[in-house]
């Protein structure tokens, strides 16, 4: 009788692994044995007649962070008996077997990194906690390498006495395999590929009609995603006291996505402790005369830019639609309307706009709003990121120039030294305000029209190397544009900064 050296857990690992789809994304709570069903799915595969053209790779952003992997294929591989072999220098760092598959384990971060594997072939590709990456474009880049040319009419494993093949192996499926938690720096793209469209467990399919090198025809393809729910309550083997450590994390929102594996929630970490949508987001209603109107900019082409209009509250009381009154503190900042000039359906990804057609959506988008009674006084130049006044070509009209021929001025924006993590705390500090009440002072809102501000800001993480700061890789170019706001008021709020970090 044949030894059983893993099976699946019931429930959600054993789901994971006989799973069918193109793109697996193993998610939920921490626990459920997620890193042992993305192992043993590319392990499933070996011996089974494959040999070379079974190649997979396991990415994470850092050579640490697969130590884990590591030591759980080591825990595993070694007992299945088959003389594999982990060659574990830095330039290796993968499992070999003597049928000749092979599972590497490499960091990789960026968009640009995509290039030290141009032309290989992955038919498995795994990421190790995919929401760590900032966004889904190194992803995206990376499957152009899941792929394999194995045919198996041709490259099925012949008999050794007649050299022709018995039996004819199924296609070698191209599977990318991806585990995570909610919450970290892509929690909003992760959640907008692969939660939001499709509930767990259900198949999320695209077609697309190509040319097939192997038919010689157009024909339909579909491609098919999935994500799959695992809870820490279905792993026989974890310990109560790992629980209770969870059950212990004090910021509520870190909480969530890993004791339930929530993804509705406000994660990220630079504003997230601060963050409360029923008190920052307010119903829209329209400016009185007596508040002064300004706006503000942080230009992108292939990253989004991102323009905001702002209202500045001089005390006076306010009737909301339904018919509620509301009297901000003299000096509050209401982010009034905004144009987020990101690709539909894309994350981080811009508009590659001229600026002079972004200036004149701008002022199209002005007219909008005293056409319809939401301004009544002219919109005043704020600060727009001063690198638009910089051009490499002389002989050629800056950025900001040419807005300004289009009839949008700017100020520049404060960007001397130190103003990242006086911004930070500028934007922490005002919606702590906003918290406290009128007697805290100036407060930051935004109107619930400003859609993208609501969904990008709360998850905008920390950087890791500098706590004080956010994560430059994040998608931050709304929180740019705020914190120019903030820091072009920044002898009203900076002189008293009230120090208060999250805990």
């Amino acid at each position: 009788m044949n030894e059983i050296i893993w099976q699946p857990l019931e429930g959600s690992q054993a789901l994971a692994i006989s799973c069918p789809a193109d793109e697996i994304l193993y998610e939920g709570t921490r626990g459920p044995g997620k890193t042992d069903a993305q192992l043993m799915f590319f392990r499933k595969h070996v011996g089974q007649g494959y040999g070379g053209y079974w190649k997979g790779v396991i990415f994470d952003r850092e050579y640490k962070n697969l130590d884990d992997l590591v030591d759980k294929s080591r825990k595993w591989f070694d007992k299945f008996g088959d003389g594999a072999k982990f060659l574990a220098s830095k330039s290796d760092y993968r499992w070999v077997w003597p049928t000749g598959e092979q599972l590497l384990f490499r960091a990789i971060k960026r968009e640009s990194d995509y290039w030290n594997y141009h032309g290989q072939e992955f038919p498995f590709i795994g990421w190790n906690e995919l929401a760590k990456y900032p966004d889904l474009k190194i992803y995206d880049a990376m499957m152009s390498c899941n792929r394999s040319g194995f045919l198996p009419e041709k490259h099925s494993p012949k008999n050794t006495q007649t050299g022709k093949i018995d039996v004819v192996l199924p296609d070698l499926p191209l599977v990318t395999f991806s585990t995570t938690n909610p919450y970290g720096a892509g929690h909003n793209a992760v959640k907008k590929r692969f939660i939001d469209p499709a509930p767990p467990g259900k198949m999320y399919r695209t077609e697309v009609e190509v040319f097939n090198p192997r038919t010689q025809q157009k024909e339909m393809v579909t491609k098919t995603r999935v994500r799959i729910f695992g809870s820490y309550k279905e792993n026989i083997y974890l310990d109560a006291k790992y629980i209770a450590d969870l059950v212990s994390i004090k910021e509520p929102n870190k909480r969530k996505a890993w004791l339930e594996g929530d993804w509705n929630i406000v994660a990220g970490g630079a504003i997230d402790d601060l963050w409360n949508e029923n008190i920052h987001v307010k119903q829209r209603f329209k400016i009185p005369h007596s508040w002064r109107i300004d706006r503000t900019f942080d230009w992108g082409s292939t990253k989004p830019f991102s323009v905001g209009w702002w209202a500045e509250a001089n005390g006076e009381e306010v009737k909301l639609a339904n018919g509620n009154t509301w009297c901000p503190a003299a000096g509050s900042y209401i982010r009034i309307a905004e144009w987020y000039g990101c690709q539909k359906d894309e994350h981080n990804e811009g508009l590659r706009m001229s600026a002079k057609k972004v200036a004149e959506g701008i002022l199209e988008r002005e007219k909008i709003l005293k056409d319809g009674g939401w301004i009544k006084t002219k919109v005043y130049p704020g600060a727009a990121d001063g690198s638009i006044y910089g051009t490499d070509d002389p002989e050629e009209d800056s950025i900001g120039k040419k807005m300004s021929k289009a009839g949008v001025e700017w100020i520049k924006a404060n960007k001397a030294p130190g103003t990242r993590i006086t911004g930070l705390q500028l934007v922490r500090d005002s919606l702590d305000s906003a918290i406290d009440g009128v007697e805290a002072g100036p407060g930051l809102y935004f109107f619930d029209n400003c859609t993208d501000s609501i969904a990008t800001l709360p998850v905008l993480p920390r950087c890791e190397k500098n706590p004080d700061d956010v994560d430059t890789d994040a998608e931050d170019h709304i929180y740019d544009e705020v914190r120019y706001k903030l820091l072009a008021e920044k002898k009203r709020y900076a002189n008293a900064i009230k120090v208060k970090h999250a805990t």
